[in-house]
């Protein structure tokens, strides 16, 4: 295996590296214009080990020393030996990791087609659908991507105006899910009317229909949908959608949005099984 080492902070390596980390449009572009993002962590990467699409490992020789780091290299170079792997020189790993005491290991991976939003025709969406409507809140739309994987909701449609899904802490609080999801990021309203065929189910706190009187509609495919944390679902897709709330203490306002779709999807799933 072929290592290439890297000891000037001025490396170009690390200056992307950075730019991928950064939060809001200036790292969503990044990420589009390079055409990948970053895995950060043993977890992360191990989850792609063997896929063609995790191109460059980084690590440093602290990182080789640790045998679930080596082996995970090793076990990726084997099966995909087009890998490039960069060992960083000691002190520089500090640079270019926000997490503390985080094993120095990550990974540039490729971004699927569906998530450039210009690139991809309105398709047709058939069955079971998490639609996040203008999401903001990175963590939150990583546990509803989690979420999503373990209902078995495998199809993710994202409105304009969410967090990018690919983002490194929409990517680390999903642990994972984005290998079992088909993720569609960009979406107007609009394109989600036309494409989605499933019946919309919008959670929403005033409607009088509840979650747990309605088997009959979730026995079916559905699509939920899951607003903004300060403005909920957006009107129009409010307007052809069906509204579903969660009874609750009437002393408490509202759940949050991961919360509230956890509850929602794994509702799904109990009525089936049942």
């Amino acid at each position: 295996m072929k290592i290439e080492f890297i000891s000037s902070k001025d490396n170009p390596l690390l200056r992307e590296i950075r730019l991928l980390q950064t939060a809001g449009p200036k790292g969503q572009k990044a990420r589009l214009t390079s055409g990948h993002t970053l895995l950060e962590g043993i977890h992360l990467v191990q989850t792609w080990v063997g896929d063609p699409a995790l191109k460059t490992l980084i690590t440093s020789d602290l990182g080789l020393q640790n045998p679930e780091i080596s082996q995970a290299v090793y076990d990726h170079v084997e099966i995909c030996p087009e890998t490039r792997v960069y060992q960083l020189d000691k002190g520089l790993w500090d640079l270019v990791s926000d997490l503390v005491n985080a094993p120095h290991v990550a990974g540039f991976l490729d971004l699927p087609k569906s998530s450039f939003a210009s690139r991809q025709p309105v398709a047709t969406l058939s069955g079971d659908l998490l639609i996040l409507d203008r999401i903001q809140d990175a963590g939150n739309v990583g546990s509803m991507l989690r979420t999503a994987a373990a209902a078995g909701f495998t199809q993710v449609v994202a409105i304009s105006g969410c967090a990018h899904l690919w983002s490194s802490k929409v990517m680390r609080a999903a642990m994972g899910a984005h290998r079992l999801l088909d993720i569609h990021e960009g979406w107007s309203s609009q394109q989600v009317l036309s494409a989605v065929t499933a019946p919309l189910l919008a959670a929403t706190a005033d409607a009088s229909l509840e979650l747990f009187n309605m088997p009959q509609v979730l026995i079916h495919p559905v699509a939920w949908v899951m607003g903004s944390e300060g403005h909920g679902v957006s009107e129009d897709l409010l307007a052809q959608a069906k509204g579903v709330s969660i009874p609750m203490d009437p002393r408490i306002e509202s759940l949050n949005v991961s919360s509230a779709a956890a509850i929602c999807l794994f509702e799904t799933v109990r009525v089936r099984r049942s």
